[in-house]
This record gives structure tokens, C-alpha cells and sequence, in this order.
């Protein structure tokens, strides 16, 4: 076969990688490593950064502000993530029937998802409202006392219950991926199942729950490290308010780089944020091996 010899060839690889290594190191490695080197010096962003070693860290350790921000956000991961997942699995198996009309069902139900988050946002700014809001139109009316309807985004109390709520809005997403789950379990592992007399709930937990097992971790992993960094939704609908009872820590970082100038602190928030998801990324994969069915 005529052609130059094969070691001679890697230019012409080297020149197709180029543009994708080009945007690697400009838009990926070189911002990441700025962003360590700035968080060891105070850089006020308008005037050159000066160094301060582990100065941004120490006082970190010493701000109320930065314990209650993970406060906040563990408090809004904890129960949106595990509800999230509960209600698109629920709705995934409805969805999983054999009954007239699925397809419409399945499309208003995924739809919610790709609302724009800004219309989402006011829209539930509007279902959440004390006053005149749809929700609490509805406790009154079955009958709920006043004195225990919530003050949604208003009160302290109920705001982080309140966007916990607004965050079921988007389960549609991982309802999809349940769905796919659900549609490829074997259906001879239930009828066996069944004919041995197991109930439905004993194949919901002991053949359903394993199979789909894998994409219940992928939705886990991904919710949590979703809400490790929940900002835009807090940022318009309440901008961290109540006296600071959704103060969620990328709020927090984005304050302190945007509002305060302070690039050289937010940079070691950004590298404290960084350590907290890949921590709990890495727990939940190694506890993942006692609990998660990989089938062929």
C-alpha cells in the first residue's frame, strides 16, 4: 500500500485535535488554574491581586455566613433530591401503563422541564404568594385556619419548604430516564414472581428497584450536585431572603465576587464548593457498590 509510514501521520492528528486542545487549555485548565492561584491572594477585581497564602481559607472558617449558606444547601439537598427522585419514579410507573393516550400524558408531564427557568420562576412566584397565591387559595378553601397557612418565600419557616416544593416543578427530567429504566426490566421476572406468589410490592422492591438500580444512582449523584449548586432560582424569586434563609451557597459566592469585589474570597469558595461535591460525589460511589445491580 502506497502512503508515507504511519509515525510520520501524527501532524495531521495533532491538526484536527488542535481546536478541541486549544479550547481545553483556554477555556478549561488555564480558568481552573486561576481561579486557585486567586484564591490565595486578595484581589478586589479592580485593583491587582496581592497574595495572602491560606488568609481566604482561615477566614472562611471563621464566617457565620459561610456555615449557614451550607446549611441552607444541604438542608434544600436532602429533601429535594430524595423527593425529586420519589415523584418521577412514581409518575415514570403511571406513565408505564398500558392505557389510551400515554404519549399526551407522558408529553405534559415531561413538559414542566423545559418551562425556561425564568417563567418558571415568576410563575411559581405567583402559586407561592401569601396572600393571593394559588396554593394558599386552595388551603383555604378546604378549610385550612389562616393561622396555619404558610408564609411561602416570606417566612423564614416555610421559604426553604417553598423551593423545595417549586422543585418537584422538574422532575420530568428524570422521570424520563425512569421510564427508559422501567421499559427495559424483563417482564418474565414478574410474571415469574408472580406466579410464585409474590405480591407487587415484593417485585417492586426485589426485581424492579435492582434493575433499575444504576440509573437511580446516576439521578442521585446528578441531583445532588445539582443542588450543591442551586442559584438561579433563589436569586430571582427571593435573593437569598428571609434574613438570609436562602442564602444558598453559590447565592453566598456570587454575592461575595459580584457585590463585595471580593474575586480572591469567592475563588476559595469556589475551591471549598469544588471539595464538599467531589467528597459526597465520591461517598455516594463507594457506598453505591453495597446497594447498585449493574445486569448485562
Amino acid at each position: 500500500m502506497n502512503g508515507r509510514p504511519h509515525s510520520h501521520r501524527w501532524p495531521v492528528g495533532v491538526a484536527f485535535c488542535l481546536p478541541l486542545l486549544v479550547g481545553l487549555c483556554v477555556l478549561t485548565i488555564f480558568p481552573v488554574g486561576a481561579s486557585f492561584y486567586f484564591s490565595l491572594t486578595d484581589y478586589p477585581i479592580f485593583d491587582p491581586p496581592h497574595w495572602r497564602g491560606l488568609g481566604n481559607y482561615a477566614e472562611l472558617l471563621r464566617d457565620p455566613r459561610f456555615y449557614l449558606s451550607i446549611w441552607n444547601t444541604f438542608y434544600f439537598a436532602i429533601f429535594a433530591v430524595p423527593l425529586g427522585m420519589v415523584v418521577g419514579l412514581m409518575l415514570a410507573m403511571l406513565l408505564n401503563l398500558k392505557v389510551r393516550g400515554m404519549a399526551f400524558y407522558r408529553t405534559m408531564f415531561f413538559l414542566p422541564s423545559i418551562v425556561p427557568l425564568i417563567a418558571t420562576c415568576v410563575l411559581w412566584n405567583q402559586i407561592l404568594n401569601p396572600q393571593f397565591g394559588l396554593l394558599n387559595e386552595f388551603l383555604r378553601f378546604i378549610g385550612l385556619p389562616e393561622a396555619w397557612i404558610p408564609g411561602w418565600l416570606v417566612d423564614e419557616r416555610w421559604s426553604k419548604p417553598g423551593l423545595v416544593l417549586m422543585s418537584l416543578w422538574g422532575c420530568g427530567g428524570g422521570m424520563v430516564l425512569y421510564l427508559a429504566a422501567l421499559q427495559d426490566v424483563p417482564q418474565e421476572l414478574h410474571d415469574s414472581a408472580a406466579i410464585d406468589g409474590a405480591t407487587a410490592w415484593h417485585r417492586f422492591r426485589h426485581i424492579t428497584l435492582p434493575m433499575i438500580s444504576p440509573i437511580l444512582l446516576f439521578t442521585l449523584v446528578m441531583g445532588m450536585i445539582g443542588t450543591m449548586q442551586y442559584f438561579a432560582q433563589a436569586y430571582v424569586m427571593t435573593a437569598g431572603g428571609p434574613w438570609d434563609s436562602t442564602l444558598f451557597y453559590a447565592l453566598n459566592l456570587f454575592n461575595t465576587a459580584f457585590t463585595e469585589y471580593r474575586l480572591g474570597y469567592a475563588s476559595a469558595m469556589a475551591w471549598i464548593m469544588f471539595a464538599i461535591i467531589l467528597s459526597v460525589t465520591l461517598a455516594m460511589m463507594k457506598l453505591s457498590n453495597r446497594f447498585v445491580y449493574y445486569h448485562s
